[in-house]
């Protein structure tokens, strides 16, 4: 029996915004509408409803990207972005990093506070 398709439910404050900056990752558009929006890269997808009222340093959502060469995948966002990676920045890219007893990853911090680990996987 198939487990089906998991995705990523993340807010956005406003959907152009959002749009515009997942847009820079890779990201395309497959819905839109008032109440939901839903973007893909690469077979994966991620699913955005408003939350106008958010306040990006308080945002406590997360989603985690597993793919196989994060260095490559992070040269490409920080060329797409320029953002920065200071600690109070948001949105901010961080440099990939390694934490005991994990694999690597690097931090995304999107527009509206939301923090994507993206982890090394085989």
């Amino acid at each position: 029996m198939s487990t089906g398709k998991i995705t990523a439910n993340l807010p956005s404050r406003d959907f152009d915004v959002t749009e515009a900056f997942y847009a820079k990752l890779g990201f395309h558009t497959d819905f839109r509408n008032d109440g939901w929006m839903i973007m893909n890269r690469g077979g994966g997808s991620v699913e955005f409803f408003p939350h106008p009222e958010l306040q990006p340093s308080e945002s406590w959502f997360s989603a985690c990207l597993r793919v196989p060469d994060i260095d490559s995948l992070h040269a490409d966002w920080q060329a797409a972005t320029g953002l920065s990676g200071a600690r109070d920045a948001i949105p901010r890219l961080t440099a990939p990093f390694e934490l005991p007893e994990a694999p690597r990853m690097f931090a995304l911090i999107d527009p509206d506070g939301s923090l994507w680990r993206v982890i090394e996987s085989e």
